[in-house]
């Protein structure tokens, strides 16, 4: 990449531009409510986000632009001996963005981030109608150990 990314933790300004990402796809469309008017559950999200030391919403941008935004959540567990995960979650390109190798980049700087803290795994799920997202997973070298499943409560 020519140009380069910059990483940096989430504010509150940055808010419109993420549910845009998160909206960008057909999944997620479905789901997300952008706008130039913020929802109060985004912002309380948002705060109790970034109130968590355990929590890492990151944007990344090239020359100013958002391009890509995700989250990370450090988990302390008992097993592997007391051990801390990384789960990554909500990993979105920018349409405008999107095939220009901004994907590698991210997971690269995820993984590190990761080690920083002292992780042994990181771990992410993917829904099932993402074909092309988990491929791409799977090239940056996770691999399918587990059966994931999920109870919608509302």
């Amino acid at each position: 990449m020519s140009e380069e990314l910059t990483f940096r933790l989430a504010t509150k300004k940055d808010l419109p531009e993420i549910i845009a990402m998160l909206a960008d796809d057909t999944l997620g469309i479905g789901r997300e409510k952008p706008g130039a008017i913020i929802s109060d559950k985004y912002i309380r999200a948002f705060e109790k986000i970034q109130a968590d030391p355990n929590q890492e919403l990151t944007i990344v941008e090239i020359n100013g632009d958002k391009v890509a935004t995700f989250q990370m959540t450090f988990i302390q567990y008992l097993t592997y001996k007391g051990g801390l995960r990384a789960q990554i979650e909500a990993v979105r390109i920018s349409s405008k963005y999107r095939g220009q190798g901004i994907g590698a980049w991210v997971f690269e700087y995820a993984i590190n981030r990761a080690k920083e803290k002292g992780c042994h795994l990181i771990q992410l799920t993917s829904d099932k109608k993402r074909p092309d997202a988990i491929r791409f997973y799977e090239s940056m070298g996770f691999q399918s150990t587990h059966e994931g499943m999920k109870l919608k409560l509302k």
